[in-house]
């Protein structure tokens, strides 16, 4: 597993999950969960992803040792997102990034 330091976990209120369900309905899965699980190399890339937006799907496949429950609870831990759904295979992840262009930021109502 991935052995750097755990980043503090994002919190999120009912209306904010509500919310980003909305704008992540129509996204892609831009991370896989495959046979391998929860490797380094995933949560590095799903860490990169986060960065460079607030917002990602991320497709649990069906080979995953984990189940998508678990996984998200992992994803959420190793990279200190919150966990805004898991519907199906998919889970939606969110991560506040103060450094990125304030067009580009998330805003809640």
């Amino acid at each position: 597993m991935n052995k750097k330091k755990k980043q503090p976990r994002t919190v999120i209120s009912n209306k904010e999950a509500r919310q980003l369900r909305a704008l992540g309905h129509h996204l892609t899965p831009l991370a896989m969960l495959g046979r391998e699980g929860l490797s380094d190399a995933v949560l590095a890339s799903v860490d990169v992803l986060l960065s460079k937006r607030e917002l990602i799907k991320v497709k649990v496949q069906n080979n995953c040792p984990l189940d998508r429950n678990g996984a998200a609870g992992e994803l959420s831990l190793a990279t200190g997102a919150a966990v805004a759904q898991v519907i199906g295979g998919m889970i939606l992840l969110y991560r506040p990034n103060p450094d990125l262009v304030a067009d580009k930021r998330i805003q809640f109502s």
